[in-house]
């Protein structure tokens, strides 16, 4: 398999094999909460959350999916001629709540023009057989995603960032979906530099994901954002961020454990820069993955490098 980048199987290659264009992923806001916030697992919700419930990119908030979308897509079509969207319902968790009522917002945002998919942000805890099944019918002729937010698979960091389920749940998560939903692409998400892990946690995640059958691979450094629980250790001095040479160290390491035919859907992101405390060097998020790219060439990074990540380079 050639990469565009070189390097790995990027989101932008994956989507071009699929749609033969550029395809953005339009974010929307289906009004859900999550389990660890409404008290039925715990309250609160992830410490390192916003209170947006990381929808802090919708356009067009609390407003119907059909303006979400035409807003976040504007955005996209001022710059780009002819893009094909994906609607991402990313805010908290979308698949808590009413069945029938989320599964009429899928049903309205994949019906809307321009939209050739959709994304579906989730827990692993939280799998309604109705909407397994929904989205089974629904990928026999869209595609869709499922997104799911495993962050971490250290227990004592499952247990500080309050994710409220084991990870055998997220192991069972991706088995139904490759069993029940077979054509719908499961998607995990991690956070690299929590609090107190070591690179071999952050690693060890990365191997997990793949043993237990995900199709893609979401990566991000830890953004501490004001207003959120992290925050309050943060300024307490409880603990520091990863900086720039050392998360793309680790990254190419954890590269070198993605098999060719897994999506790589994101090695870099950045928090909203209104609330972004730390690490401000995140924030140009162009400049940041021009600078890992050049720093992945440099070190000899690819897939499958084993003298990489042996650490003899």
């Amino acid at each position: 398999m050639i990469f565009s980048n070189g390097i790995y199987f990027s989101a932008n290659d994956f989507y071009r094999s699929l749609f033969g264009k550029k395809v953005y992923k339009v974010s929307v806001d289906a009004g859900c909460t999550c389990p660890n916030r409404d008290g039925t697992k715990g309250f609160g919700g992830c410490i390192f959350c916003s209170a947006l419930g990381s929808g802090d990119f919708v356009q067009g908030k609390n407003e119907e999916v059909e303006v979400q979308l035409e807003r976040g897509m504007a955005f996209v079509s001022r710059k780009i001629k002819e893009p094909a969207f994906i609607a991402y319902f990313q805010s908290f968790t979308n698949t808590y709540g009413n069945p029938r009522r989320l599964i009429d917002l899928y049903e309205r945002a994949v019906n809307y023009p321009g939209v050739v998919g959709l994304a579906v942000g989730t827990r692993p805890d939280c799998l309604d057989d109705e909407i397994l099944d929904y989205l089974d019918r629904l990928s026999e002729k869209f595609f869709v995603s499922v997104e799911l937010g495993l962050q971490t698979i250290n227990e004592r960091s499952v247990e500080y960032i309050n994710r409220c389920y084991h990870n055998e749940e997220y192991d069972r998560a991706v088995r139904i979906l490759r069993e029940k939903c077979p054509r719908v692409h499961v998607v995990t998400h991690l956070i690299f530099g929590l609090p107190n892990e070591t690179e071999r946690d952050m690693l060890s995640a990365v191997d997990h994901c793949v043993k237990a059958g995900t199709h893609g691979i979401k990566i991000s450094l830890l953004h501490v954002l004001r207003g959120t629980r992290l925050f309050e250790d943060y300024e307490r001095g409880l603990f520091k961020t990863m900086d720039m040479e050392e998360y793309f160290s680790v990254l190419g390491k954890a590269l070198c454990l993605i098999p060719e035919n897994i999506v790589v859907h994101r090695l870099t992101g950045d928090g909203p820069k209104k609330i972004l405390a730390a690490p401000l060097w995140t924030a140009d998020k162009k400049k940041v993955l021009n600078s890992m790219m050049e720093y992945f060439r440099k070190q000899g990074v690819f897939q499958g490098n084993n003298e990489y990540f042996s650490g003899k380079k």
